[in-house]
């Protein structure tokens, strides 16, 4: 079993609580890590608890929106790829469905159509 040492100047509490507090604390910079990852919080735009607590309800609603999105569709493309899809088309009338999988397809043609293969001299292929 490993031995963990950490360092305090708080000597008013035992050790195990000075333990606890660093295993929260990782959690909660886990939590954060997540948000920043998944939800596409840079900064906030208030510093007032409900400024943040407001910015980050409203990106956990859209990020659970879109991954009903993805599953009604049963799209393959990744929560990030149909945020995309939708900011891109925020003003467009059109069948969502029709969207991502049109979104789809341009992606998977544009960069292979106006490419040359590095090996077309040795296919023969012009």
């Amino acid at each position: 079993m490993a031995t963990l040492r950490f360092l305090t100047n708080n000597f008013a509490i035992p050790a195990q609580t000075v333990a606890d507090l660093y295993r929260y604390r990782r959690q909660v910079e886990l939590l954060f890590k997540w948000i920043k990852q998944r939800l596409r919080i840079k900064s906030f735009f208030g510093t007032s608890e409900n400024a943040v607590k407001s910015q980050i309800w409203i990106a956990i609603s859209v990020y659970i929106l879109v991954a009903i999105i993805k599953k009604h569709l049963d799209s393959k493309s990744d929560l990030y790829t149909i945020l995309q899809i939708l900011s891109l088309t925020l003003f467009e009338n059109a069948l969502l469905a029709l969207l991502v999988t049109r979104m789809k397809s341009r992606s998977d043609t544009v960069y292979t159509h106006n490419q040359r293969n590095l090996f077309d001299n040795f296919t023969g292929q012009q």
